[in-house]
């Protein structure tokens, strides 16, 4: 087999269609669109216009908001913490927190910090410095050696 000897499963793409050049086409003159009226011009937007009924977008009510205060952590397992050290992307014996997840590859970007769950087991002595740890991952580290330091939450910023 040669580079350009490689070709698409039959039928698997088909040709686009080529409207409004000439009635011989199949698809001339109106182009697919009907006739006449504003839907066959260019440049219609009429979404959730329902022809003069109040749109089913203003009869429904409005509900629920969005709280500003709420926090999203990173959340990792002790699993996952655990994968890394065995594959020495993360040092086991330096603390381990949200800059070291993060060069490791174990979390893809900071946000608010950190929060470790029980899924899987953890060898390793850790010493971990996060946002927040369940009851069930802490026991599981404490018990294999380490310790988890939970951090402050930052305070919120008041105006004065």
């Amino acid at each position: 087999m040669k580079l350009n000897e490689i070709t698409d499963n039959e039928g698997a793409t088909k040709n686009r269609k080529r409207v409004g050049r000439g009635i011989g086409s199949g698809s001339g003159k109106t182009g697919g669109r009907g006739v006449k009226g504003q839907k066959s011009r260019s440049g219609v937007a009429i979404n959730g216009f329902e022809g003069g009924q109040m749109p089913i977008y203003r009869r429904l009510p409005k509900r629920g908001f969005t709280n500003i205060f709420s926090t999203d952590f990173n959340v990792v397992s002790v699993g996952r913490i655990q994968a890394a050290v065995d594959a020495g992307k993360l040092d086991g014996k330096a603390t381990v927190d949200a800059a070291a997840l993060k060069a490791a590859g174990v979390i893809r970007r900071l946000k608010d910090g950190v929060r470790i769950l029980a899924d899987g087991d953890v060898k390793a002595k850790l010493t971990l410095e996060v946002a927040g740890a369940s009851r069930t991952a802490i026991e599981k580290v404490e018990k294999a050696g380490g310790s988890i330091k939970l951090l402050a939450p930052a305070p919120a910023a008041t105006e004065e």
